[in-house]
């Protein structure tokens, strides 16, 4: 019997995995909006531009279901901590792989696994940088420079990402394609 893990993973059409997470959120009530497109958009992209000798169809996956029990209302810290893990804990039960749930998890350092996947360093930088390009209720959208500075010297201060300095050169090169 196939698991919705094995339906997911199966699709290589990124746009199609897409069309499934909408109707997976229609009917579970999962975390799914334009943020998590623009987010696995910047993943699909940077694994494109650069070679990191990782399965694009695997970080694309785990970048549309990564954060599918993030929750509306940043203001509930112990739900902040918790949504990566509770949604590792959710992605298992359908049937996707220790280790695909691990990735899922490591997208923020809440849980403190480590080691930690070379895919989750992928879906923590478009998380956070992502995000940060995003308009937010309690704030408008940083620019590129300042979300590549507060990525840098903020977020991930003290902290090893084996692709930061990949991500930063593939992010100034996009910028200056597009100006």
């Amino acid at each position: 019997m196939e698991t919705f893990a094995d339906y997911i993973l199966s699709e290589q059409d990124w746009i199609k995995k897409m069309e499934i997470m909408y109707y997976l959120q229609k009917k579970t009530g999962i975390f799914f909006d334009n943020s998590v497109i623009a987010k696995t958009f910047l993943a699909k992209m940077f694994l494109e531009q650069t070679d990191l000798g990782l399965d694009e169809n695997l970080v694309v996956t785990a970048c549309l279901l990564c954060n599918c029990k993030k929750i509306n209302n940043p203001q509930d810290l112990s739900k902040i901590k918790s949504y990566a893990k509770d949604g590792a804990e959710y992605l298992k039960a359908l049937g996707f792989s220790p280790r695909f749930c691990k990735i899922c998890e490591e997208v923020n350092r809440y849980s403190g696994s480590y080691p930690r996947e070379k895919e989750s360093d992928v879906l923590e930088l478009v998380d956070q940088f992502g995000g940060m390009l995003l308009d937010r209720p309690e704030r408008i959208a940083f620019k590129v420079d300042e979300a590549l500075v507060l990525l840098e010297y903020r977020n991930l201060k003290d902290k090893y990402n084996r692709y930061l300095q990949k991500f930063k050169e593939f992010v100034v090169e996009m910028e200056g394609i597009l100006v």
